[in-house]
């Protein structure tokens, strides 16, 4: 008789134990979906990891002083591109809005799309390489065989030359990497779609 008030107290002290480690491991797949843009925002608001920031106008203040801008490109696996700097590096005077190309070339036989991701090292100036416009802020689709010429729009903010970690950098480098991406549909073709998969 005593067995079974002790046996049921045990079997829901196990239930509790496993509801617990069922809602951790939830909590823990959320927890790597929300990872990757949480730490994206961080990065963007930030500049930390040398993420650039965006900005929708030019800065106003222009130093004397110079900082070479080196660029890189990259191509991720599964992106069947060519992609390199129209140049590969310029002297710029801070605070001075600049326009620099990167070239990207389709080599397939099919359409593809891409979109890139960057960061700047060093990384401490990430938080004052300013992008005005870029090729980055949106996926792109290359016919095949199709080239493009993709501009961006820069300045480095000239506060840079003012904390103790970064007045003294004299070269940049601005790199990105073109991943492979599947093209997003425009909103009235998805919501088309969902209305046919209903029928």
């Amino acid at each position: 008789m005593t067995d079974t008030p002790q046996k049921a107290r045990k079997e829901r002290a196990n239930g509790v134990i496993v509801g617990a480690c069922l809602a951790f491991v939830a909590g823990m797949v959320g927890m790597a979906y929300a990872a990757v843009p949480l730490y994206d925002m961080f990065c963007r608001v930030t500049g930390y990891n040398g993420t650039t920031q965006r900005v929708e106008q030019a800065s106003d203040v222009i130093l004397d002083e110079t900082v070479k801008v080196t660029f890189d490109a990259n191509v991720g696996p599964g992106l069947p591109w060519d992609f390199t700097p129209v140049q590969r590096d310029i002297d710029v005077r801070i605070g001075e809005t600049v326009q620099v190309m990167y070239r990207a070339k389709n080599l397939s036989s099919k359409p593809t799309t891409g979109q890139a991701t960057f960061n700047v090292t060093p990384m401490a100036a990430g938080a004052y390489f300013n992008k005005v416009q870029c090729f980055c802020f949106t996926e792109t689709t290359l016919e095949p065989g199709e080239e493009m010429e993709m501009p961006v729009v820069f300045f480095v903010d000239p506060e840079i030359v003012k904390p103790v970690e970064t007045k003294d950098i004299k070269t940049l480098t601005l790199s990105y990497t073109f991943y492979p991406r599947e093209p997003s549909k425009p909103v009235a073709a998805a919501k088309d779609e969902e209305t046919e998969n209903r029928l």
